[in-house]
This record gives structure tokens, C-alpha cells and sequence, in this order.
């Protein structure tokens, strides 16, 4: 491992080798309803798991109504979150989904789009780079419990 130094100061190491990448996937059951679901220490397992010392876990939910973040994982932040979604895309709301499709999850949809379906983490020494309280959380959006994927793609060296 090199380490780049600019100006006299550190900036950067440099692991070379063969790139590699693994792909796999986190399986669980979510109850919906703007719950929220920390994942951190399965993603943690799954980088672990590959042998992998530098690189980045891509992190990808499969579905329209499952999104994925970082956030302070205790009980306040959770209910804030679940509260601001709640103004910005509330169930009573109407949606035009719920007319065509007519199955009541329009703001499911709307809320999963706002947060997103990926994220990526870098990993340094196979340790993921994320904040002293930062976590990954599975945000789980439907309007009815569900059996849930996350696919994790892990690339490194």
C-alpha cells in the first residue's frame, strides 16, 4: 500500500491489486408503513465476508416502494423521519396511482423515489468509512408488510 502525500501532507493511500467484485444480498421482512430497518451490521458482514481490505459496498433495493439511507439510527430521528414524510407525501393524500392501479400505496411510491434505491460505502482496512452514528437504514415504504432484498455489490482489492 502506498500512501500519496501532497504539499507534506497525507491525502490518500493507494491498495493495489487484483480488482474483484462479489456480488450478494440482504433478506428480511419489513411491516411497511415508513418502517425503517438498521442494516449496518449485515453490510458490515457482507464486506467482511469477501476478503476485500479497499473499495466501495453499492447497496441497491429492488422494487418501487424500498429506499435506502444513512441516518442517526435511535428512536427520535426515526420518528422525525417518518413525521417529515408524513407532511411531504402523506397517505391521505390523493395520488394518481392509487386511481390507475387502485391499490392505495401512491405515497409509498412517491416517498421511495424522494429517498432513493441505492447507496454506496466506501470501505478502507475492511472497515466501512461511515460517521461515529451514521448507519444504513432500509426505509421501507409499502402500505403493507413485505418480504424485502437488498442487493449488495461489493468491489475492491
Amino acid at each position: 500500500m502506498a500512501t500519496v502525500i501532497v504539499n507534506g501532507k497525507k491525502k490518500a493511500h493507494v491498495r493495489e491489486g487484483l480488482a474483484c467484485v462479489v456480488t450478494g444480498s440482504i433478506e428480511f421482512d419489513s411491516r411497511g408503513d415508513a418502517e425503517m430497518i438498521k442494516i449496518t451490521d449485515e453490510v458490515a458482514e457482507a464486506v467482511r465476508q469477501t476478503g476485500l481490505r479497499d473499495g466501495t459496498v453499492t447497496l441497491f433495493v429492488p422494487g418501487a416502494t424500498g429506499a435506502l439511507t444513512t441516518l442517526e439510527y435511535e428512536p427520535g430521528v426515526v420518528e422525525d423521519v417518518q413525521k417529515a414524510l408524513d407532511v411531504v407525501a402523506p397517505p391521505e393524500r390523493f395520488y394518481q396511482h392509487n386511481v390507475n392501479l387502485g391499490d392505495g400505496n401512491g405515497h409509498s411510491h412517491v416517498r421511495a423515489g424522494l429517498v432513493g434505491p441505492s447507496l454506496a460505502v466506501p470501505f478502507v482496512d475492511g472497515h466501512l468509512t461511515l460517521g461515529r452514528f451514521q448507519n444504513i437504514v432500509f426505509c421501507d415504504f409499502d402500505a403493507r408488510p413485505r418480504q424485502r432484498t437488498v442487493v449488495v455489490q461489493v468491489m475492491g482489492v
